[in-house]
């Protein structure tokens, strides 16, 4: 016992050494920057290896890849197996190192997992707090590449291909774009300059993009002063679903629902506006756009209107609110109560949900192409079980076991429509 307790006396004084020789808050390394001395030779935690520690040092003289990843991140895992490849191939001249956040219980747990078995070998760096500092990231996988002693990019997971290894080992022009990631806590693309602005107050903000960005992961965000949202922000999407998120709002505005199908797409490539099961790589660049739009504070009434004037002024359709005749499906009611679900005697609801919930989740269901109205009146609650609706006779069925009966017919509904200009 008291050798054991003397060991851990000497492992934690040799680890507190270690990490005296680094600096507790690390400044971030830019592209060009020598890697510091003192970390080549850190001891670096590790899993699924023989040994408990290794360091950079190892590899010093080789292309360097450092391979940010965690066990949720399924693009992660599915990199996995390319990079291992590449390491073969580039056998003496490159080394990959994974490195993640996640500590020993954590990946334990994980590669003990069905899923986790199958990278049970994958040697990685555990528990990081150091490497992240220098080489901070917002979004995985994210790849550090460093050569002779320096960083020399940092990328995507995308970007790591035997062209782009051979040609940085090479000393060739390199076909690498960097990737410094980029958070959704700022206006995208504002410089950081622009805070030291004191007597500068940003009133209006503008930004369209068609391509991806790389810098930033598709998804959106929000400016809000309170409850008052007063910017919308958009990253990697395709054009439809700006559309729909402008749509959802001025919708709403007027006192209406909107809906996937209260949306007309009449371009001549109806599929250039969206993204497709079987595109590839260049298709979803293609297709991606990004727009971030500030208003005043005292002008948010204004924001999605004025969104939507800036696509149609810069893409090359237009889209427009319009009331049109169109065949959609009316829900009324038989009687002047819903039927309830009887059980022990008693009334009671089943697996109840607001109406309005249910129609919501139904326009957005694909076995009918017709919009759902209601005109029921009906505030209250309902068991209809949206899972259980696989095709219009059973929607009809399960309402008709409510008190309610839906109809096929016309109405003059308020639409989006999107045009070619």
């Amino acid at each position: 016992m008291k050798k054991k307790f003397c060991r851990g006396i000497l492992s934690l004084a040799f680890t507190a050494m270690l990490f005296l020789q680094i600096p507790a808050q690390l400044k971030a390394l830019k592209i060009g920057d020598p890697v510091p001395e003192e970390l080549w030779k850190t001891p670096l935690q590790v899993v699924n290896s023989p040994e408990k520690t290794t360091t950079l040092a190892k590899n010093r003289d080789k292309l360097i890849l450092l391979d940010f990843w965690a066990t949720w991140c399924a693009a992660c895992l599915k990199n996995f197996p390319k990079m291992e490849e590449l390491e073969k191939q580039f056998e003496g001249k490159l080394k990959v190192i994974p490195v993640t956040k996640e500590n020993h219980a954590v990946l334990n747990k994980f590669f003990a997992s069905k899923n986790g078995q199958r990278y049970k070998n994958l040697e990685s760096v555990a528990a990081d707090k150091l490497l992240s500092q220098l080489f901070p990231y917002t979004a995985i996988p994210f790849i550090v590449w460093i050569k002779d002693g320096k960083l020399i990019s940092t990328t995507d997971a995308e970007q790591v291909t035997s062209q782009s290894i051979s040609e940085v080992i090479k000393g060739e022009k390199s076909s690498l774009q960097t990737v410094i990631q980029i958070g959704r806590d700022r206006p995208l693309m504002l410089a950081e300059q622009f805070d030291l602005e004191k007597s500068t107050t940003l009133m209006n903000y503008v930004l369209f993009t068609k391509g991806r960005i790389r810098a930033i992961a598709p998804g959106s965000g929000f400016h809000r002063n309170g409850e008052i949202t007063y910017g919308r922000q958009l990253t990697n999407v395709p054009l439809l679903r700006i559309y729909r998120n402008i749509a959802y709002e001025l919708f709403e505005a007027r006192g209406q629902q909107f809906s996937k199908k209260r949306l007309v797409n009449l371009v001549k490539d109806p599929a250039s506006l969206d993204f497709a099961r079987n595109d590839d790589n260049a298709a979803l660049d293609e297709k991606s756009y990004s727009i971030e739009f500030i208003v005043p504070v005292s002008q948010a009434g204004s924001l999605y209107p004025e969104m939507l004037k800036a696509v149609n002024a810069y893409s090359a359709y237009s889209a427009t609110l319009e009331n049109q005749r169109i065949k959609c499906l009316v829900l009324k009611r038989k009687g002047s109560e819903n039927t309830l679900v009887k059980k022990g005697g008693k009334e009671k609801l089943v697996n109840t949900r607001t109406l309005a919930s249910l129609i919501n989740d139904l326009n957005d269901m694909t076995f009918t192409e017709l919009p759902l109205v209601d005109e029921s009146g009906y505030m209250g609650e309902v068991g209809v079980d949206a899972a259980g609706i696989s095709d219009l006779d059973s929607l009809k069925r399960a309402f008709r076991n409510e008190g309610f009966q839906l109809e096929e017919t016309e109405r003059e509904l308020l639409m989006m429509v999107v045009r070619d200009k």
